[in-house]
């Protein structure tokens, strides 16, 4: 299945339906009197969150829903039936965004949420409802309220405990098969990962779910490379790993140009918690990877410390080897424990109610 990240589509609510005018006209009844019903609502465009999606491929083909129109009013004090709804199935982490992709609607971060994007217009009345003393035999009704058309933009943030960051090439799909039962595309060449991977990490009888995203290049907030709009991923990550190329040539250098990145992006990736680890340590000789490792760490001084705490010394690991993975691991598993104590922590208690 293809990965689609973003999708414009169209959606238009349904019509309520017609009241009706009608009178009765039984044998033995004198005063029959206006019997005419109300029109069914019509129906709403809803967007329903549902789990075993990671894709908004579904509204690549299709970019127009429309809900159904309510049922009219009939004699007898029949009132028409609701239209149906136009049910919009989109993956955890969706967000709903009006046409110009700058007004929030609503953001789906729960499987079971529900949104409702655009409301169906109101029946109208038939003509019963307009009967007065003054007037018995009323012989008007209102049509239906006319539906909503809307424009609007669904954009997936996929939704990770932690994700990897860095330069092409930098491991980190190698990392994500190594730790995971994803399968990543894998080989020696740039910009290998085209879109973001999920893979669920069991160790130390924990586990958590790791997002992997395309690699990042100078100048990425400006459309270079595959830019960084890939970003978007790991905005809700609650940790990063940040890998550094132990063969390329210049730690440091390499360091920098993704933090870079990161701060140009805005959405506060700059002040997320970062575990920073050379990777391929097991292609290099000793001597270079000394060099790498001082490199990496004047860059990261000069960095100073993030928002969130003091800044971790760089790790060294090698997924063909395994060597320094799991103390990748644990690490990641101790920030993503602090960062949900501290929402717990910030979450506002509940009230009291007797």
């Amino acid at each position: 299945m293809k990965f689609l990240d973003q999708a414009r589509i169209d959606v238009r609510s349904g019509a309520g339906g017609a009241g009706c005018v009608s009178f009765r006209r039984e044998k033995f009844i004198e005063f029959g009197g206006p019997d005419g019903g109300d029109g069914g609502r019509g129906g709403d465009v809803v967007a329903l969150c549902v789990d075993g999606l990671n894709t908004l491929i579904d509204y690549r083909y299709q970019r127009h829903f429309k809900a159904k129109t309510g049922m009219h009013g009939m004699g007898k004090n029949r009132a028409g039936g609701k239209g149906a709804d136009a049910v919009l199935k989109v993956p955890v982490g969706t967000q709903i965004f009006e046409a110009d992709e700058a007004t929030l609607i609503g953001d789906l971060t729960k499987a079971g949420e529900s949104l409702v994007i655009a409301k169906g217009g109101n029946g109208g009345f038939g003509n019963a409802h307009f009967t007065t003393a003054t007037n018995r035999a009323p012989r008007r009704a209102n049509p239906g309220q006319a539906g909503v058309e809307l424009a609007i933009v669904l954009r997936l943030k996929l939704i990770a405990d932690a994700g990897l960051i860095g330069l092409p090439n930098a491991g980190k799909s190698t990392f994500l098969a190594a730790v995971s039962a994803a399968k990543p595309k894998i080989a020696d060449y740039p910009f290998t990962t085209l879109y973001p991977g999920l893979g669920v990490v069991r160790r130390d009888q924990r586990e958590f779910v790791l997002a992997d995203i395309p690699g990042l290049i100078a100048g990425a907030h400006q459309g270079h490379g595959l830019g960084d709009r890939f970003l978007g991923h790991v905005e809700r990550c609650r940790a990063l790993l940040h890998l550094i190329d132990a063969t390329g040539d210049h730690a440091g250098r390499d360091y920098k140009t993704v933090r870079r990145e990161l701060d140009a992006y805005g959405g506060g990736l700059g002040a997320k918690r970062e575990i920073v680890a050379l990777s391929k340590i097991d292609a290099v000789d000793g001597e270079h990877l000394q060099q790498q490792a001082q490199r990496l760490k004047r860059a990261m001084a000069a960095a100073g410390p993030p928002v969130a705490g003091e800044r971790a010394p760089p790790l060294r690991l090698s997924s063909a080897s395994g060597e320094g993975v799991t103390e990748a691991l644990r690490a990641l598993l101790a920030v993503i424990d602090a960062a949900q104590q501290e929402e717990r922590r910030l979450e506002p208690a509940a009230e009291w109610r007797p």
